[in-house]
C-alpha cells in the first residue's frame, strides 16, 4: 500500500498550536507533522468514538499487549505489565522525575542544545540546572565526557538524556548509552532517557537505536525510559506516553510524585496508541522514506545557500538544526520571521542562541516553498 504524504491538509483555524499560535506566519516550528495519521489509527479512533461513552479510562489489555510486543520486536527486550507507567505526556514525566528524585537545592544535568523542557523542569523541583555542550565533529553530535565529569557535582541527582537527540538528530550507539549509564552509576544519578523519536530513524540498519530499556540489569535501579507513539504517528494531541521502569522502588517513587497534579489520560488515546503499534508499521516506513527525502533537500539547500552555517548530518527525527553563530547572527529565527514570514524555533530556548530549528515534517511542496523564501533572506 502506498500512502499520501504530498497532499496539504488545511490546519489553520482548527485550533492547531503549530498553525494558529502565529497565524500571520508560515509555521515550521513545533514538532508535529502536517500529515494525516495512519488510516488504521483513525479507524481505531472512530470505532472508540462510535461507542459513545467517554468516561474515566484504564489502559486495556490490548494496549498492554501491543506495548510489550513492541518492546520485544523493536527493542529486543522483555518487560512486565506492571513495569509500564502510563502518562499523559513526556514533559510531565520529566517534571515528575525532577520532583521525585531530588530535593530543593539539588541539581539535574543535561546536554545542550536540547528540547526546551529539559532546561526548564528543574524549576518545578527547585533544582539547580547543570548544562554541558554536546561536542560536534564533522556534523555529528556526541557527548563530551570530559566536560561532563568536570560539571557534575555531589548535589547532582538526575541526568536527562534525549535519544534520538532533539534537535541534533543523532542516534547514540550502544557503547555510548552504556558509558552514560556507567557515568550515572559512578555519580549516583537517576538516568531519564527520553526516546520519543526512537521510531523516527532514517536507516535503522546503519544507525540502530539502542534503548535504555536494554541496559544490563545492574542499572535497573537508576533508569527510567520514556517512550510514546505520539510523534511518529502524529497523535501527540491525544496526550499519551508511557515510562518503562523495571525497578519497583524507583517506579513507586516516580509514581508517588504525581500527587494530584496530573489529569486522567484521554480514553481515546489508549486505542490510538494500540493501533499505531499493532498496525502502523507500513505507514511508518513510508513516512521515514519521505522525511529522508525532505531532509536531503533541506541539507543540500543549506550547503549551497548558507555554506557557513553549521548543520548536522542527521540520523533521525524531522527537526533540522541550523547554527548561524559563525556568521554572527544573534537570532536567525527572528531574521527569517521578519524577512520571509517563516516561523522557526529560536535556538535560545534550546540553550543555544544564534541557532534555529526547522521542522521539515510537511509535504515536500511546503518545504520547497520555505526554501524559496529562505533563499531571499539577506544573511
Amino acid at each position: 500500500m502506498s500512502y499520501d504524504f504530498d497532499t496539504s491538509i488545511t490546519r489553520r483555524g482548527t485550533g492547531s498550536l503549530k498553525w494558529d499560535r502565529r497565524p500571520d506566519l508560515d509555521p515550521y516550528w513545533v514538532a508535529d507533522l502536517d500529515f494525516v495519521s495512519p488510516p488504521e489509527v483513525i479507524a481505531a479512533i472512530n470505532e472508540r468514538v462510535a461507542h459513545g461513552v467517554f468516561g474515566y479510562a484504564l489502559p486495556h489489555e490490548g494496549l498492554h499487549e501491543a506495548i510489550l510486543d513492541y518492546l520485544k520486536e523493536k527493542h529486543k527486550t522483555a518487560a512486565e505489565v506492571d513495569q509500564i507507567v502510563h502518562l499523559g505526556g513526556l514533559v510531565p514525566a520529566l517534571s515528575l522525575a525532577a520532583r521525585a528524585f531530588a530535593a530543593p537545592g539539588d541539581a539535574l544535568m543535561t546536554c545542550t542544545p536540547i528540547y526546551p523542557p529539559f532546561v526548564g523542569v528543574h524549576k518545578d523541583g527547585g533544582l539547580e540546572l547543570i548544562t554541558v555542550n554536546h561536542c560536534t565533529a564533522k556534523g555529528v553530535a556526541g557527548l563530551d565526557w570530559e566536560a561532563m565529569e568536570e560539571a557534575v557535582t555531589p548535589k547532582t541527582k538526575l541526568f536527562l538524556f534525549c535519544n534520538p537527540q532533539n534537535p541534533l538528530g543523532r542516534v547514540f550507539t550502544e557503547a555510548e548509552v552504556l558509558k552514560l549509564a556507567e557515568f550515572c552509576e559512578r555519580h549516583d544519578l537517576i538516568l531519564i532517557s527520553d526516546e520519543i523519536h526512537a521510531d523516527m530513524i532514517f536507516d535503522e540498519e546503519a544507525t540502530p537505536h539502542f534503548s535504555a530499556v536494554r541496559l544490563p540489569e545492574v542499572f535497573n535501579k537508576r533508569v527510567i525510559t520514556l517512550l510514546a507513539p505520539s510523534k511518529t504517528y502524529n497523535i501527540a494531541g491525544l496526550g499519551y506516553s508511557y515510562a518503562i521502569i523495571k525497578d519497583a522502588s524507583v517506579r513507586r517513587k516516580f509514581s508517588a510524585a504525581r500527587g494530584h497534579t496530573l489529569p486522567e489520560i484521554n480514553c481515546i488515546s489508549y486505542y490510538a496508541a494500540e493501533a499505531a503499534y499493532r498496525e502502523g508499521e507500513p505507514w511508518r516506513k513510508e513516512l521515514m522514506s519521505y522525511l529522508k527525502g525532505n531532509y536531503d533537500l533541506l541539507k543540500s539547500f543549506m550547503n549551497e545557500r548558507f555554506p557557513e552555517v553549521e548543520t548536522m548530518d542527521m540520523e533521525a527525527t524531522y527537526l533540522f538544526w541550523m547554527d548561524f553563530r559563525n556568521m554572527g547572527v544573534e537570532n536567525p529565527a527572528l531574521v527569517f520571521e521578519k524577512e520571509s514570514g517563516l516561523f522557526l524555533s529560536d535556538g535560545a530556548y534550546f540553550g543555544r542562541a544564534g541557532c534555529c530549528r526547522f521542522n521539515f515534517g510537511s509535504p515536500r511542496a511546503r518545504i520547497e516553498e520555505a526554501l524559496d523564501k529562505m533563499s531571499k533572506v539577506s544573511i
